[in-house]
């Protein structure tokens, strides 16, 4: 650990400013006060950012909403006038005429109402020109403040006295034209088009003002996104930096924390200390009680989690070997020992097989090959105790003294015996002699490793055995059923994705329950087991024999060609037919008659096809057995599989 005289003054200054050196409470004090300031800076940006939402959404809501909906009324009411003024060109009757006349002027009369509406601000009615029913009333604010709305109401009044002369001046004509007191014609049309065109230049501005209402309404949109974006983001960074400084500040307060646990301390000691050599160490940046907390906890820590991880992992390994080999890998890895190998002692505890690593000839060994298939002449697996010829050099007569090396072995208790043994070997480098301290330091978390394994090794052996046990046929030493129906999804996939063809054979003895009757079970016994030893002959090592029940055997030839199923049927029947089976008292003779069919040829199930493989075996039976006979699709009566 530093003296904190060592650090330059820039460092002093660093390590006051993140209370590194700082007392508890005021470690305490000053994270509260960031924190504080970290939540009013955020609150502030959020009140800045809401402000600005606001102002933009008074100016959509309070302003171009309600004024853009009294500017469309009168747009409405403009676009109706056209239309009242088109109709009364084209009326013959006074009628029409003075009942159009009354509307457009109430028309007229509306659009001043709203265009007073828009310079003064405030409610106006809309009313119905039918029925003289209220539809709504509108509440606008004042575009005395808007210079465009200005010049727009000031053109639109202008346009609307035009229109009151014009429409007038239209009227008067057209009733005289009706009462033949002036000339239909010219007159009149030019009267419409002078009105026309007012009233069309006041729905033109009028359309213009809306679009640039709706365009105020698009930018206050726009600005309220980028508002609402800049403040996310704003209050995001905020966040982060507030979160760095946290954790960094809660960093810094949680390794200040030394008094309420100084008092485990001596415990902590007590469990992490002794001979382990340890790789990481916490850096320890203070000069308080905290240091030494941390170099004992670090030392504990580091060889539980050590410990914990590497069974966990072991766990959920698949098999043994992969356990062999995670430990193999913790020997070489965590303890840096290159030189060591695993023995398996067998469920028999009379040979032993090196099961790390898997390539080791005799000529590689350090022990005599003698103790692979007489382990108790293992000093380590007979005595079950460590043997090390650093305690007693030439300890074992087993061990190669040529080799110049230091033996130390382990044996694995597994079950109450000794499952395995685990041989260290080592020898001084540049002609230096062995370090025995690290030496044993090494071993010493060697073995807590190997503890570690021993429940793990158990569980997989004893699965190991079970699974066999339960797959195997416990007379004959065939696969049994069950084997077919775990992995006949393997099998064949692996011949569907080579393209191949796989043979199935259904065998049967011929007249088998006539030993039962005249030598009595033991001879049939005997008989099942040369059965499954003759068919063995028959075979190669890849195809596969299955004890299908009683007297019937299955046999699955993988990756042949089509055809050659029958061949191999044949060859099985003559050798059997060939064979004498010795019992007590002289021997008898079997035979032996096969159903063959193959899949997929004869068909698209696997299941179907050993449905096949035993048609066409009973067909081999009642057409005088001791043969084998090729399924033929003739065979099956069945409507269905």
């Amino acid at each position: 650990m530093k003296d904190l005289n060592q650090y330059s003054l820039a460092s002093r200054l660093v390590r006051l400013i993140t209370f590194v050196d700082l007392p508890i409470k005021l470690k305490f004090r000053l994270f509260s006060l960031g924190v504080l300031f970290w939540f009013t800076v955020m609150a502030a940006l959020t009140v800045v950012g809401m402000v600005g939402i606001n102002m933009r959404y008074d100016k959509i809501v309070n302003h171009a909403v309600p004024q853009d909906k009294v500017v469309q009324k009168v747009i409405r009411n403009l676009q109706a006038m056209t239309i009242d003024s088109s109709n009364m060109l084209k009326a013959e009757d006074h009628v029409t005429v003075e009942r159009l006349q009354d509307l457009s002027f109430k028309r007229l009369r509306d659009v001043r109402d709203f265009s007073s509406a828009l310079a003064l601000g405030g409610a106006v009615n809309d009313y119905s020109h039918d029925s003289g029913k209220l539809l709504e009333t509108l509440n606008t604010t004042s575009l005395s403040i808007n210079p465009e709305g200005v010049l727009y109401l000031k053109s639109l009044n202008t346009l609307l006295d035009e229109i009151d002369v014009s429409y007038s001046d239209f009227f008067t004509y057209k009733l005289q034209v009706l009462n033949k007191e002036a000339p239909n014609g010219e007159h009149l049309d030019g009267r419409y088009k002078t009105l026309e065109n007012h009233i069309s230049r006041a729905s033109e501005i009028s359309v213009n003002f809306s679009s640039k209402l709706s365009e105020l309404y698009h930018t206050s949109s726009t600005k309220i996104s980028e508002i609402i974006e800049v403040t996310i983001f704003a209050i995001i960074g905020v966040l982060l930096v507030a979160i760095l400084l946290l954790v960094l500040f809660t960093k810094w307060i949680v390794q200040s924390l030394a008094k309420p646990i100084k008092a485990i301390i001596d415990q902590i000691h007590d469990v992490g200390t002794g001979d382990v050599d340890l790789t990481n160490k916490i850096e320890i940046t203070s000069r308080d009680e905290i240091g030494t907390l941390s170099q004992e906890f670090n030392g504990l820590m580091d060889t539980v989690y050590s410990m914990s991880t590497f069974k966990r992992v072991i766990e959920e390994d698949a098999t043994l070997e992969d356990v062999y080999a995670r430990i193999g890998d913790v020997f070489s890895r965590e303890l840096k020992i290159d030189d060591f190998v695993i023995y398996e002692v067998n469920d028999n505890q009379r040979d032993m097989t090196p099961v790390y690593p898997l390539a080791l000839s005799s000529k590689e060994m350090a022990c005599n090959s003698d103790i692979l298939t007489h382990c108790d002449l293992c000093r380590a697996k007979k005595t079950s105790h460590e043997i090390s010829s650093l305690a007693y050099p030439q300890v074992c007569k087993q061990f190669k003294e040529e080799t110049g090396k230091t033996h130390i072995c382990l044996p694995m208790i597994i079950g109450g015996r000794t499952g395995g043994v685990v041989q260290f070997l080592f020898h001084g480098e540049g002609g230096q002699a062995i370090n025995v301290p690290d030496i044993q330091s090494r071993i010493f978390k060697a073995e807590t490793y190997i503890k570690q394994a021993l429940s793990v090794l158990e569980a997989k052996r004893l699965m190991n055995t079970l699974r066999e046990s339960a797959l195997k046929d416990p007379l004959t030493g065939l696969y049994n059923r069950r084997f077919l129906q775990d992995h006949a999804n393997h099998v064949i996939s692996g011949v569907l994705r080579r393209k191949k063809t796989l043979g199935l054979i259904m065998c049967d003895l011929d007249y088998f329950k006539q030993v039962n009757d005249q030598y009595g079970h033991d001879v049939g016994d005997t008989v099942l087991k040369e059965t499954a030893t003759l068919i063995n002959k028959g075979v190669r090592d890849t195809d596969i024999v299955i004890r299908f029940g009683g007297e019937e055997f299955i046999i699955l030839l993988v990756d042949i060609s089509p055809g050659d199923a029958i061949l191999v049927a044949e060859k099985i029947r003559k050798i059997f037919d060939e064979a004498k089976i010795k019992v007590p008292n002289g021997s008898i003779h079997k035979t032996l008659s096969l159903g063959v069919s193959e899949f997929p040829g004869d068909g698209e199930g696997f299941w179907q096809c050993i449905k096949y493989a035993d048609v066409a075996l009973y067909n081999a039976k009642d057409t005088g057995r001791n043969k084998a006979v090729r399924f033929d699709e003739e065979m099956w009566t069945g409507d269905e599989f």
